[in-house]
């Protein structure tokens, strides 16, 4: 698997990296729990959920592009030596509220240009073309691309995740994504079986792949072994079901980490 380098941290080895979400929908509480998250010291990365956010739009239906850079500005100084991934979720794909195509990708070209954010992720799967472009768009300003797909419904047979997570690929992505809703414990296994696969090639991507839910959970913990490069927790409030206590997932982690290399 190829590394990715994101300021200090190398996704793409050692254990799953931690990333904890914001989802607060006021500036004030935002830029508290990003604070908060950061003096924890138990997340590699944060991941602000731009589609909580209620200041987003104007009062006209736009884009407010100086109220969403003036917050950009003040989580990356909050937030330190700590990368930022900014992720706006689709109603689609299990988000907060629904936007525009036009203002998706125009949103996603703001923050690259900000230069603020380290990791952008791009929903790939509806939009492949667009997700092309937005990812090649992304890569101009010389920031990373994650490119993700989720279902919150089902899970997809074994060979339509391996596929999905080689057309991400070509689409340039730096990072593939995918987070899927089990049924039953064969949906979990199924997952982890997929990853195991993609994990084996010496020349992918990092992927990060999750089972949701309370029968998923166990995917969130071993990634390590299988092959997942992050996984996400919530310290305060979770941006999906399944997600894993910080303190909790940060000790499972490490114990997992110390018998695979021992």
């Amino acid at each position: 698997m190829e590394r990715v380098v994101i300021r200090d941290l190398v996704i793409g080895e050692g254990r799953p990296k931690i990333c904890l979400p914001i989802v607060e929908t006021k500036e004030e509480e935002i830029l508290k729990e990003a604070e908060h998250i950061r003096k924890s010291k138990l997340a590699d990365l944060v991941e602000w959920r731009g589609d909580f956010f209620e200041g987003l739009f104007d009062e006209s239906g736009k884009i407010d592009e100086g109220a969403v850079l003036q917050l950009l500005k003040e989580l990356r100084d909050a937030l330190g030596k700590l990368p930022l991934l900014f992720t706006f979720r689709t109603k689609q794909e299990g988000g907060n509220r629904e936007i525009h195509e036009l203002y998706y990708e125009s949103l996603l070209e703001l923050v690259a240009s900000s230069g603020y954010a380290d990791l952008i992720d791009v929903e790939a799967v509806r939009r492949e073309k667009a997700a092309a472009r937005m990812i090649k768009r992304i890569h101009s300003h010389r920031i990373h691309a994650i490119a993700s797909y989720h279902d919150f419904e089902k899970t997809p047979a074994k060979e339509e995740i391996i596929a999905c997570l080689e057309r991400m690929e070509k689409l340039g992505a730096d990072i593939c994504k995918i987070a899927v809703m089990p049924q039953g414990r064969d949906d979990v296994f199924q997952l982890l079986s997929a990853t195991y696969e993609m994990n084996g090639r010496k020349t992918g991507k990092p992927i990060v792949t999750m089972s949701m839910g309370r029968e998923g959970s166990i995917s969130r913990l071993v990634g390590e072994f299988f092959g997942s490069a992050i996984t996400f927790g919530c310290l305060k409030n979770a941006s999906a079901p399944g997600q894993i206590d910080a303190f909790k997932l940060q000790a499972m982690l490490q114990i997992i980490h110390e018998s695979l290399t021992e």
